[in-house]
């Protein structure tokens, strides 16, 4: 949107990136991809079972880990970056993490889950505390990609809850 001022439209500066802006996105970008990866994992758990309701709130969360992945990637894409394609060591660790949480049984794998973006919002609040960060790509994690994150820990919680009251 171009500013207008008393005398009439101006033309907006350009966004300035902080000095490590692409690169952490990217790291984020690369923790939002290990997050879709854990989903994919934990949802194996869930699919063709009893819990539909479980699903389909997994399959939300998946999702917005998968928006959040596009967000990112087209960030660090105009700041001049090239967006990572994989989720690196954390999707190593995240799918050894869910694999064993999938033995274990259907809260196991919840609350590898709720590990899972408890990590990531700490990532995210690291990258807020950046004095280098610019304005622009805090105000996405503030408004954007960390309160959703903390959403997921709720919806993640109310899903264990669910699953003690039925007994699994």
């Amino acid at each position: 949107m171009t500013p207008v001022t008393a005398t009439g439209p101006t033309t907006a500066p350009p966004i300035t990136a902080g000095t490590g802006d692409a690169d952490a996105l990217n790291s984020l970008l690369r923790g939002e991809l290990a997050a879709v990866e854990t989903y994919d994992q934990a949802l194996s758990k869930f699919e063709g079972t009893q819990n539909a309701l479980t699903v389909k709130e997994l399959q939300r969360i998946r999702g917005e880990h998968a928006a959040a992945t596009e967000v990112l990637s087209t960030r660090v894409a105009a700041l001049g970056g090239t967006p990572s394609e994989g989720a690196g060591v954390w999707g190593v660790f995240a799918t050894a993490v869910t694999g064993v949480a999938k033995v274990m049984g259907p809260q196991t794998a919840l609350s590898a889950l709720r590990r899972g973006e408890e990590h990531g919002i700490g990532i995210y609040e690291t990258v807020l505390a950046d004095d280098d960060m610019s304005v622009e790509c805090k105000y996405l994690i503030r408004n954007d990609l960390l309160p959703r994150c903390k959403m997921h820990i709720d919806a993640l919680d109310q899903l264990v809850q669910q699953l003690k009251l039925e007994g699994k």
